[in-house]
C-alpha cells in the first residue's frame, strides 16, 4: 500500500492515439479508416454548408486584408526584409505538396496541415508561425473562409504582392476537424530515416514505394542537401523527377516550380540544430501549439532557424524577377556548410551587388545559396534545356510557372464545378478532367423500358454501372461515372472492367442513348438502376432507384489517358476480384476502395452483400454467392453467412468451402473478403442486422441508398 492516490479516470482512455484492438490483435481488420471524419468531430451546425457560405464571402476584401498581412511584421516572429511573402508561399506550397497521384491523398484541399503528423513534420518547421500570422484574417471572416482556402490564397496573394501575376484561384476547400488516419506516409519509425527504407534500389528512383512521393519520412519532396544528405545534383535530379512525377508534374512544370518557388524568400539556418525546440505535437502546454522554438532569436529575422540551410536564392528575395536564373547560371558554385552545418551551394567570386542583403540589417550582405535540387536544374541536361528556354523568354517562364503553381495548389480539388469565386479561370485544363454538360430533358422512363427490353442481363447492367462509378476517389475527386470514360482508353481495356462484357453492354446502350439524346454516362448509370429494380422485383420488392440526369460524355481530347492509369482498380472486393496477389490483404484493399468512395462500414457491408446475390462477381465466379436465388436482391448473403447450419473450411489458394454441417457437402465457396463479414466482430454486427427476418426491406432500402451514393459521388453539379 502507498499513500499516493490512484488515478480517478481511465488513464489515456480518451486522449491516446493507440487503438487497443489493433494493439492486442495486430492482424485485426481496422475499420477506423471508414469513420475517421465522423460528424461528431465537426463543430459546425448540421445544416451548415461551406460552399454556400463562401459564395457570400467578400473575396476582394479578404485579399486586401491578406495583402496587409504580408508587410505587417510582428516582433514575436519578424518578417524577412519586412515581408512575409516567402513564408506564406512556403505554407501554401507545403500544404499542397503532400498530394500524390497514386491514391489522390494528401494535398491542401482539407486543411490537413493543421493536424498531426503534417503540422510537426521536420520539413514544415516554423509553418506554425505562418498560420498564427493568418489567424486575424481567419477570425475576421469566420465560417465563410476555411483554413484550407485561406492557406492557399495567402500563397497567391504573397506572389501577387511581390510582382507576379497568378493564374487564378478557386475557393471551395472544406476543412476537416481531426487528423487524417487514411493516409499512409511510410513505415519508418523516425523522422528523416535513410531513404533506403522506402526504395528497393536507391539508384533507381522509380523503385520508391507506392503510393509515396517524398524521399524521407517528414519531407514534402527531396532532401535539399542531396540524396541521403550527400550532395550530388545529378543523382538528386533523378529523385526530383520521380517525386514531382508522382505529384502529376512533368519536367517543365517541375523546373518551373523549382525556379519560381525559389525566386523569392530564403532558407533559414542560423544557430545549432540541437538548440531548436521540439515540434508542435511534442511541445509543452505553455507553447500553445507552437513548436521549433528558436533560442537566441532576439526578434531578429536573420536569426531564424527552420531547415538548417541558410540564405536567399536571389539578389532581391521579395521581388519576383529573373534573378534566380541570373545567379544560378551566371556563376560557378561550390559546396559550403551553413552556420547550422547543412550542405549548401554558394557562388564563387560573386559580385558584392549581386549578394542579397541581410533580412534584418540592410547594411550587411550575404552570399546567396542553392540547394542540391537547385543545382540539378543546371546540371541535369533536360532541366538545363528547359531553364535555357525560360531564360530566353521571361513571359513564357511566368506563364508556365503560373499554370504549374495553379495546378499544384488546385490539383486535389477535382473538376472546375468544385471551384467557387470570381478568380476561377475560364480555361478548361486537361488535368481537371473536363466533362461537358449533359442533357436533362430526355424521357427517362422510355430509356428504362428500352434497357429492360434488351437482351442484357441485370448482372451485366449492374456490373457495368458499378465499374463506371467505382473509379471515383474522394481524395482528389477524380474518376466516377460522370464523363463515361469507361468507354475510352485506358479504362475500356482494364482487366477489372472485363473488356469483352463491357463492349457487349456498350454496343446496346450507346444506340439507346443516341436515340434518346441522352449521354451514354447517364444511360450506363440508369441501366444499373434498371438491373437493380428488376432484381428487387424478382425478390418480391418494388423499388425505384433514384436517378438524376445531367452527366456528360467526355471525349478522347478531354482525357489525359496516361493520368488515368493510376485509377485502375487492382482489386474490387465488391465484385470479389483481385488482379493478382499483393502484400496487402484483399480485405484491406476493399477498405481502401470503400474509403475513397466515401462509404461507411455499414454501406460497404450492404453493398457487398447485395452485389454477391445479384451475381455481379468478376468473371461470373461463384465465390460468396450464398444463395439459391442468384439474380434476386435478397438478404441471403447475410442469412447464410450467419447460419450455424454451415461450417467454413480453407480449400487452398485463399479460397474457402462452405459445408453443410449435417451432410458435409460443399454448399458454396468463398474468399476472405466474403468471410471477413462473419469473422470481424464489427462487420458481423452489421451482417446480423441484415440477416434478421424483419430486415429484408431495410436491406433493399439501404442497398439502394448506398448504390445511389456511389453513382452520384462525382455529381459536383448537384452539390
Amino acid at each position: 500500500m502507498t499513500n499516493e492516490s490512484k488515478c480517478p479516470v481511465m488513464h489515456g482512455g480518451n486522449t491516446s492515439m493507440d487503438k487497443p484492438v489493433t494493439k492486442w490483435w495486430p492482424n485485426a481488420l481496422n475499420l477506423d479508416i471508414l469513420h475517421q471524419h465522423d460528424s461528431k468531430t465537426n463543430p459546425m451546425d448540421s445544416d451548415f454548408s461551406y460552399r454556400e457560405a463562401v459564395k457570400n464571402l467578400d473575396h476582394d476584401a479578404v485579399k486586401r486584408d491578406l495583402g496587409k498581412v504580408m508587410t505587417d511584421s510582428q516582433t514575436w516572429w519578424p518578417a524577412d526584409w519586412g515581408h512575409y511573402g516567402g513564408l506564406m508561399i512556403r505554407l501554401a506550397w507545403h500544404a499542397a505538396g503532400s498530394y500524390r497521384v497514386a491514391d489522390g491523398r494528401g494535398g491542401a484541399g482539407s486543411g490537413n496541415i493543421r493536424f498531426a503528423p503534417l503540422n510537426s513534420w521536420p520539413d514544415n518547421a516554423s509553418l506554425d508561425k505562418a498560420r498564427r500570422l493568418l489567424w486575424p484574417v481567419k477570425k475576421k471572416y469566420g465560417n465563410a473562409l476555411s483554413w484550407a482556402d485561406l492557406i492557399i490564397l495567402a500563397g497567391n496573394v504573397a506572389y501577387e504582392s511581390m510582382g507576379f501575376k497568378t493564374f487564378g484561384f478557386g475557393f471551395g476547400r472544406e476543412d476537416i476537424w481531426a487528423p487524417e488516419t487514411d493516409v499512409y506516409w511510410g513505415s519508418e519509425q523516425e523522422w528523416l530515416a535513410p531513404s533506403e527504407a522506402r526504395y528497393d534500389d536507391l539508384d533507381d528512383p522509380s523503385t520508391l514505394e507506392n503510393p509515396l512521393a517524398a524521399v524521407h519520412m517528414g519531407l514534402i519532396y527531396v532532401n535539399p542537401e542531396g540524396v541521403n544528405g550527400k550532395p550530388d545534383p545529378v543523382k538528386t535530379a533523378g529523385q526530383v523527377r520521380e517525386t514531382f512525377a508522382r505529384m502529376a508534374m512533368n519536367d517543365e512544370e517541375t523546373a518551373a516550380l523549382t525556379c519560381g518557388g525559389h525566386t523569392v524568400g530564403k532558407a533559414h539556418g542560423r544557430g545549432a540544430v540541437n538548440d531548436i525546440g521540439v515540434e508542435p505535437e511534442a511541445a509543452s502546454l505553455e507553447e500553445q501549439g507552437f513548436g521549433w522554438s528558436n533560442p537566441g532569436h532576439d526578434g531578429k529575422a536573420s536569426n531564424t532557424f527552420t531547415s538548417g540551410i541558410e540564405g536567399a536564392w536571389t539578389t532581391n528575395p521579395t521581388q519576383f524577377d529573373m534573378g534566380y536564373f541570373k545567379l544560378l547560371f551566371g556563376y560557378e558554385w561550390e559546396l559550403q556548410k551553413s552556420p547550422a552545418g547543412a550542405w549548401q551551394w554558394e557562388p564563387v567570386d560573386i559580385k558584392e551587388e549581386d549578394k542579397p542583403v541581410d533580412p534584418t540589417d540592410p547594411a550587411v550582405r550575404h552570399n546567396p545559396i542553392m540547394t542540391d535540387a537547385d543545382m540539378a536544374m543546371k546540371l541535369d541536361p533536360a532541366y538545363n534545356e528547359i531553364c535555357q528556354k525560360f531564360m530566353a523568354d521571361e513571359a513564357y517562364f511566368r506563364d508556365v510557372f503560373a499554370r504549374a503553381w495553379f495546378k499544384l495548389t488546385h490539383r486535389d480539388m477535382g473538376p472546375k464545378a468544385c471551384y467557387i469565386g470570381p478568380d476561377t479561370p475560364g480555361e478548361d485544363l486537361i488535368w481537371q478532367d473536363p466533362i461537358p454538360a449533359g442533357a436533362t430533358g430526355f424521357d427517362v422512363e422510355a430509356v428504362k423500358k428500352k434497357i429492360a427490353d434488351s437482351d442484357l442481363s441485370a448482372s451485366e447492367l449492374i456490373a457495368t454501372a458499378w465499374d463506371s462509378a467505382r473509379t471515383f476517389r474522394g481524395s482528389d475527386k477524380r474518376g466516377g461515372a460522370n464523363g463515361a470514360r469507361i468507354r475510352l482508353a485506358p479504362q475500356n481495356n482494364w482487366a477489372g472492367n472485363e473488356p469483352a462484357r463491357l463492349a457487349k453492354v456498350l454496343a446496346v446502350l450507346e444506340p439507346i442513348a443516341q436515340d434518346a439524346k441522352a449521354s451514354i454516362a447517364d444511360v450506363i448509370v440508369l441501366a444499373g438502376n434498371v438491373g437493380i429494380e428488376m432484381a428487387a422485383q424478382k425478390a418480391g420488392t418494388n423499388v425505384d432507384v433514384p436517378f438524376t440526369a445531367g452527366r456528360g460524355d467526355a471525349t478522347d481530347a478531354q482525357t489525359d489517358a496516361a493520368s488515368f492509369d493510376v485509377l485502375e482498380p487492382l482489386a474490387d472486393g465488391f465484385r470479389n476480384w483481385q488482379k493478382e496477389a499483393y502484400a496487402v490483404s484483399a480485405e484491406e484493399m476493399m477498405l481502401d476502395r470503400a474509403q475513397l468512395l466515401g462509404l461507411t462500414a455499414q454501406e460497404m457491408t450492404v453493398l457487398v452483400g447485395g452485389m454477391r446475390v445479384l451475381g455481379t462477381n468478376h468473371g461470373a465466379t461463384k465465390h460468396g454467392v450464398f444463395t439459391d436465388k442468384e439474380g434476386m436482391l435478397t438478404n441471403d448473403f447475410f442469412v447464410n453467412l450467419t447460419d450455424m447450419a454451415f461450417s467454413w473450411h480453407p480449400s487452398g489458394d485463399g479460397a474457402y468451402e462452405v459445408r453443410d454441417r449435417s451432410s458435409g457437402d460443399v454448399k458454396w465457396t468463398a474468399t476472405s473478403v466474403d468471410l471477413v463479414f462473419g469473422s470481424n466482430s464489427v462487420l458481423r454486427a452489421y451482417a446480423e442486422v441484415y440477416a434478421q427476418d424483419d430486415n429484408q426491406e431495410k436491406f433493399v432500402k439501404d442497398f439502394v441508398a448506398a448504390w445511389t451514393k456511389v453513382m452520384n459521388a462525382d455529381r459536383f453539379d448537384i452539390l
